[in-house]
């Protein structure tokens, strides 16, 4: 097993205050691959000090020395790479095909896409006889999760790092190995001592700490809504900013127009991707009745086709869930939804054949899935898809934006005027029109329950920033 149990404090590596060990499972194995320390308060006051102090210099360093200590992060990252993508494998059960190709590549792509965004970004314009300017916030608190760790976590600290701002993580202590990982490379990069710290721990003894301190200027939290209220109402006693990056059921609408085959097919497979374990998944499928029974049918032959398989092995096919708690949270909504009288298209409860060990899960379709039902409004973070009728365009949007949540929405048609005005009426921050993917640059965040802010690129800056006036 590996030795994890140091944070990083002030440019160095320290034992935790008091020792309280916690082992780190392999979801395929259920073998402990590591031990971490849970952190307590403590520790989080001895990093948001180390962070605090380091913010007069690091603040005023100049863009072109940003640029240059992030390029070198960004080498030493890409020399470590498979380093990482074994690390996000091992730790959530992540394929290593999958694990290279799409989590690891997510540490690379942030990076990137903030030192190119940093290189033309403005943090000063007049306005009239007013200079208004563009300061960095201050010390930052991040808390990341376990589903895209690596993401969350470079998706965070990148923008920090390049607008001036110091800050503590504390990754997942589900899958904190990639956090680990992350953490040596920033030391590598030799980012003056203070500016980047890293606390293990859970959400009560250190993310709760790290949301009301009185020393961190703002908070940025990925995971569920719940846990995102209790995040907010903790950093609400000192008026510190927070953003939130939280959950989502996400509709993908398939009109009569559309190429059926490619929509449905596409869907289906970006919805098992990451064993559905994403915010952002296109867990309700919305079809036009004209269309729906074929639609059904098409759906079964994919999830039929998408592999379960042994994440050590190279190709793209489905490793296990996260954990247990994961699985049998799974294993319950599939239940409740055979209960509540969703037709069976595919999968269903228990594991697949040959998978006794690990938490491993059948790719699942549910058919005939009216929205009020539990699988249709509480995201189950599973690879479940639910197939949802309906009759005409208006009915589409009105079942599409029936959720709490608003992070994304796919739909899928021929027609550019319809496109026009689907796009307009979807209450969701991300849009994705006949299968296109994101990039690295846009916008990530959500309306109502899925959060405020925004991630990623240049927008992903101005969270880390405080507008200034100086007029005269």
């Amino acid at each position: 097993m590996k030795d994890l149990r140091q944070f990083y404090i002030n440019g160095q590596w320290v034992d935790p205050i008091a020792s309280r060990d916690l082992n780190v499972e392999n979801p395929s194995t259920e073998e402990l691959v590591a031990t971490i320390s849970l952190g307590a308060a403590a520790d989080v006051d001895a990093a948001v000090a180390a962070a605090k102090a380091a913010f007069p210099l690091y603040s005023q360093v100049s863009v072109e020395e940003r640029i240059a200590l992030m390029e070198k992060l960004l080498q030493i990252y890409k020399d470590r790479y498979d380093e990482m993508a074994m690390a996000i494998s091992v730790e959530m059960g992540a394929p290593i095909s999958f694990a290279t190709a799409a989590q690891a590549d997510c540490g690379r792509g942030h990076i990137n896409a903030a030192i190119e965004s940093l290189k033309q970004f403005e943090f000063e314009r007049q306005m009239g006889n007013t200079r208004i300017v563009k300061e960095p916030i201050g010390v930052c608190g991040f808390i990341t999760p376990w589903n895209w760790p690596i993401n969350q976590i470079s998706c965070k600290v990148a923008p920090a790092l390049a607008t001036g701002c110091t800050m503590v993580l504390k990754p997942s202590e589900i899958a904190p190995m990639s956090g680990y990982l992350f953490t040596e490379m920033m030391d590598q990069a030799g980012f003056p001592a203070g500016v980047y710290n890293m606390v293990n721990g859970d959400g009560p003894d250190v993310g709760a700490v790290i949301s009301s301190h009185p020393d961190v200027d703002m908070v940025s939290f990925t995971g569920s809504t719940r846990a995102g209220i209790l995040v907010a109402k903790a950093a609400s006693e000192t008026v510190k900013r927070v953003t939130q990056e939280l959950g989502g059921k996400s509709p993908n609408i398939i009109f009569e127009d559309a190429d059926l085959e490619t929509a449905v097919s596409s869907g289906v497979i970006n919805m098992m991707g990451n064993t559905g374990q994403s915010c952002n998944a296109p867990s309700r499928m919305l079809v036009h009745s004209s269309v729906y029974d074929r639609a059904v049918e098409i759906a079964r032959q994919t999830a039929e086709q998408v592999p379960v398989d042994d994440p050590k092995k190279e190709g793209m096919h489905l490793g296990p869930l996260s954990s247990r708690v994961q699985f049998d949270k799974v294993q319950g909504l599939i239940e409740v939804g055979i209960n509540e009288g969703a037709q069976l298209v595919v999968g269903g409860l228990g594991k697949p054949d040959g998978f006794d060990t690990g938490y491993y899960v059948k790719p699942t379709i549910f058919a005939g899935v009216n929205n009020q039902m539990t699988i249709a409004q509480e995201e189950i973070f599973g690879p479940v898809l639910s197939m949802i009728p309906f009759d005409t365009e208006e009915q589409a949007i009105e079942i599409a934006n029936d959720t709490p949540y608003g992070l994304a929405a796919y739909f899928s048609t021929s027609d550019e005027e319809r496109a026009r005005r689907v796009a307009g009426q979807l209450r969701a921050g991300m849009i994705s029109l006949n299968s296109a993917s994101q990039d690295y640059a846009a916008p990530f965040g959500g309306y109502k329950q899925s959060g405020n802010g925004r991630e990623w690129g240049e927008y992903g800056f101005d969270d880390f920033l405080e507008i200034k006036g100086i007029t005269g």
